[in-house]
């Protein structure tokens, strides 16, 4: 079963790319998805989908709180938003 990992603080000039490149250092990326804002601007976190949570739990430990393209960034699960 897939886990979805959130990421903050990022560099708004990071793209998909660059986040698939640093989580395949722990595991199969499925998918990344930076969130935008309605102009088009990064609004500076984005959720990747990891195949094996075992692998993604890895990527959490390893990358929380690291710096990363001249900022601390933020690598949590994803919780889940409840209505």
């Amino acid at each position: 079963m897939a886990q979805t990992i959130y990421i903050g603080n990022l560099n708004p000039a990071i793209d998909e790319e660059d986040i698939e490149i640093l989580f395949a250092r722990y595991g199969q990326v499925f998918e990344v998805h930076i969130v935008y804002d309605e102009e088009g601007k990064s609004r500076g976190f984005a959720f990747v989908e990891m195949l094996n949570p075992n692998e993604a739990d890895d990527a959490i430990e390893a990358l929380d709180g690291r710096y990363w393209k001249g900022q601390r960034i933020r690598v949590s699960e994803k919780r889940r938003k409840w209505a």
